[in-house]
């Protein structure tokens, strides 16, 4: 197959189309300009139910030659060996901890399904636990998209089926019946199909501007809930707002003859001096000082004169999330000229997405870029220090992404929830992965695609449940190659 081509939140009850077999033969994955009519998008949406009719996104192949545990060993091939043991002991704890982790099997498995062949920047790994609250550059709280590790073009429905699966596993892991489950899954699909429908007869710079203001959103979501819900959503708002800089120095640093230093807490964190594989500490250092100067480059003007207005003072290595854990990522303490208050970046790195080798190639060769220009895509605001740069160190070469570690970033706790309450949860995910996909991909074909019937909606219910057994199944699995060694 060659490359393909492009192609109201809570409270709110492409061009070309490809066979719907597998996409295993990959060529380059990228968004490409499109001008059709809106009959001409409205027609190729049509058309794709020809290719993929809704009522196929119910398939689960469970009888698929597949192994999971292979699939998570290849990618602990590149990961700092020391902390292979955390991600494990993190995706062991429940079927919704695990797939966390498992973004490359799902990618997998999806492959082999049917696909619509309408394109849009997919995030790659769209499970609920990847939404939350962030500060936007207006210093508003709001709420939207918050990994894009993963991102890369694709087609739309499979974000929406790795949402709707962890809507699924998740109500399981809260003790709900399958049948709380599935309508949990249906409500979070029905919400993206309705969202949909009101992007496609928006204009374009309507869709660009559309956003969630987390403290309502969420304060409305708290209003419908039981009143541990509540209490818990309320608490979420508060504490994002004081997930500052400040706030993470003092969890994470002391002072040391008047400078804050990092305190070790491994293998958690660990500041430069004391990570064992490196030896020279001096070097460690130019290397990320050039690193910051170099990252900035990548940022606007005005940007840039943000940063150099910092100096970078100490840096520690720090373990990040459930399916990122191993990858080198390090926090940079940056001290204010002004004497004032410091910065704290976090330089992630980044590989290929999990979906290349189902899509193709990016058409960024600097991962780091990859990562940046599809968060800026997708999301309403994006970190105004977020950027990329490529590193050489020891003679290898590594992509790194940088942000701000916090400025408010929070992830809502979902754990305790009620079925009413995951489900409204699910509807504001709906409609934040919807726009997304809306801005980058043909929302009108998409919308066309999926109609005004509950085929979609049921179908990925379906589906949702049968994955959330191919979870537990692969959960087991994962449990006994761990206790085997």
């Amino acid at each position: 197959m060659s490359a393909l081509r492009h192609a109201a939140p809570f409270g709110v009850p492409t061009n070309s189309v490809r066979g719907a077999g597998s996409m295993r033969d990959v060529g380059t994955s990228r968004l490409t300009s499109f001008t059709p009519t809106r009959d001409e998008s409205t027609a190729a949406g049509l058309a794709a139910r020809d290719c993929a009719p809704l009522f196929r996104h119910a398939d689960v192949d469970a009888e698929r030659p597949r192994d999971p545990v292979a699939l998570l060993r290849s990618q602990e091939a590149t990961r700092v060996p020391e902390l292979v043991p955390v991600r494990h002991e993190r995706m062991l704890e429940s079927p919704f901890t695990f797939f966390r982790g498992t973004a490359l099997v799902m990618a997998d498995d999806l492959a082999a399904g049917p696909h619509s062949g309408l394109i849009t920047q997919l995030c790659g790994d769209a499970h609920l636990a990847n939404f939350g609250a962030y500060g936007s550059p207006e210093r508003r709280l709001v709420f939207d998209l918050n990994d894009f590790d993963e991102t890369l073009p694709g087609p739309f429905e499979w974000d929406v089926k790795r949402l709707a699966a962890s809507m699924a596993v998740a109500s399981r892991d809260n003790g709900h019946d399958d049948s709380e489950a599935r309508e949990t899954a249906v409500a979070t699909v029905r919400a993206y199909q309705v969202a949909m429908e009101q992007f496609a007869a928006q204009p374009m710079l309507s869709v660009w501007y559309a956003r969630i203001d987390a403290e309502e959103q969420l304060r409305l979501l708290a209003d419908a809930s039981r009143k541990k819900v509540a209490k818990a959503l309320t608490k979420s708002v508060k504490t994002a707002r004081k997930r500052t800089a400040l706030h993470a120095l003092s969890k994470l640093t002391e002072d040391v003859d008047g400078h804050p230093r990092f305190v070790p807490d491994p293998p958690l964190l660990v500041p430069a001096e004391q990570v064992d594989t490196l030896q020279d500490i001096d070097n460690l250092y130019d290397w990320m000082r050039g690193l910051v100067a170099n990252y900035s480059e990548s940022l606007a003007p005005e940007r840039r004169l943000l940063i150099e207005r910092y100096t970078l003072t100490h840096a520690a290595r720090k373990v990040v999330g459930v399916g990122s854990v191993g990858m080198r990522a390090w926090v940079l303490l940056m001290e204010a000229h002004d004497g004032l208050e410091p910065l704290l970046l976090q330089a992630k790195e980044a590989t290929s997405s999990v979906l290349t080798g189902y899509v193709g190639e990016s058409e960024y060769d600097n991962q780091g870029e990859r990562v940046v220009h599809g968060q800026r895509i997708m999301q309403a605001a994006s970190d105004v220090l977020l950027g990329w740069q490529r590193t050489a160190r020891e003679g290898e070469h590594v992509d790194y992404y940088v942000r701000q570690l916090r400025d408010w970033k929070y992830s809502v706790e979902t754990a305790g929830f009620d079925s009413a309450a995951l489900a409204n949860y699910g509807r504001l995910c709906a409609w934040t992965l919807a726009r997304a996909h809306a801005r980058a991909g043909d929302r009108i074909a998409i919308s066309a695609y999926l109609g005004e019937s509950l085929d979609f909606a049921e179908a990925i219910g379906d589906f949702a449940i049968a994955y959330a057994d191919l979870t537990v199944a692969d959960h087991a699995a994962f449990r006994e190659a761990v206790s085997a060694g």
